[in-house]
This record gives structure tokens, C-alpha cells and sequence, in this order.
């Protein structure tokens, strides 16, 4: 039942004139592809710089406060820059996500980087304050490392899409 409503959505959403300026101009996908893409390794770098801090493997000699206060904060913004280009290039090809599971694993993979992000920076600001610092950083730790390894997903299973069958 669920499936049939999203192919329906798919339909309704490739007929509409959004959609068939997006397809039909020819410069809109790659251009929106590109934007979506360096927006990714842009937030992807900001995160691995903080993960690697937070793991003393990047800049040792700066407090980790101050590289999250640096590397964490621009990427919310960059979020917003993912989520405008990627319903820009669902609307252009609907059928292509929407019905693709490696789509559905990509979006689960980004609310887990995202609470995980949010985490590192609410705690790395919250650091000073915290009484048992030492436990704290235990799961700075454990967060930094989940970051990269859930980050990682996220590029892959964006990768995929494209080769994945989409109904």
C-alpha cells in the first residue's frame, strides 16, 4: 500500500513543471550535483577535523574547544545548503531516491551524524563545566569515532544511489 502511494507521489511529483525545468535545462542537475557534492566534503572535513581533535590525532597543540568552536558551528548552515540541493535533485528525479533503499539508508545515516554532531558540540562547549571531565571525554571519544564511521556511511550510501535499482 505504502509503495504504491510513493510511486504515485513519484508520478505526481516528475509531472510537475519544477521538475521538468530541472530535467529539461540542461545545466541544472550537474550544477545542483556539484553544489550538493562540495557541500558534503566541506561538512564531512568539518567533522573530521573535530572527530580527529577530539582523538588527539589533529593539532595538539590547540584546546578542542576552540577547533569545535571553529570547524563545528558552519556546518548546520551547510546542512541547510544539503537539504535545499538534494529536495532540488529528488523533485528532478524523484523515482531515483524515493523509491531506492540506499536512499532511505543515506537519510538514517545523516539524523544519526547530525544528533552525534550535535552532541560533540553541546559537549565540547559544555567541557569547562562538566565535573567529571574524564568520563566526558570518554564519550567525546566514542561520539568522535561513531562521527567518522557514520560520515563515511553517509558518502558511500550517497554514492550508491546511483547504482543501486530504484523502482
Amino acid at each position: 500500500m505504502f509503495d504504491v502511494a510513493l510511486k504515485q507521489f513519484c508520478d505526481w511529483l516528475a509531472a510537475t513543471a519544477l521538475s521538468h525545468t530541472i530535467q529539461a535545462v540542461s545545466w541544472i542537475i550537474p550544477t545542483v550535483q556539484t553544489i550538493h557534492i562540495l557541500s558534503v566534503a566541506v561538512l564531512f572535513t568539518a567533522a573530521v577535523l573535530v572527530d580527529l581533535r577530539v582523538w588527539r590525532l589533529l593539532d595538539r597543540d590547540v584546546p578542542v574547544a576552540d577547533v569545535a568552536r571553529r570547524f563545528l558551528p558552519p556546518i548546520w548552515p551547510i546542512v541547510l545548503v544539503l537539504l535545499i540541493t538534494g529536495s532540488l535533485l529528488i523533485i528532478g528525479e524523484p523515482r531515483r531516491s524515493l523509491l531506492n533503499s540506499t536512499f532511505y539508508l543515506k537519510m538514517a545515516l545523516l539524523a544519526v551524524a547530525l544528533a552525534l554532531t550535535a552532541i560533540l558540540q553541546w559537549s565540547l562547549s559544555s567541557a569547562p563545566k562538566m565535573p567529571n571531565k574524564k568520563a566526558m571525554w570518554r564519550v567525546e571519544q566514542l561520539a568522535a569515532a561513531a562521527s567518522i564511521l557514520v560520515w563515511s556511511g553517509i558518502l558511500f550510501a550517497g554514492r550508491w544511489i546511483a547504482y543501486t535499482q530504484a523502482g
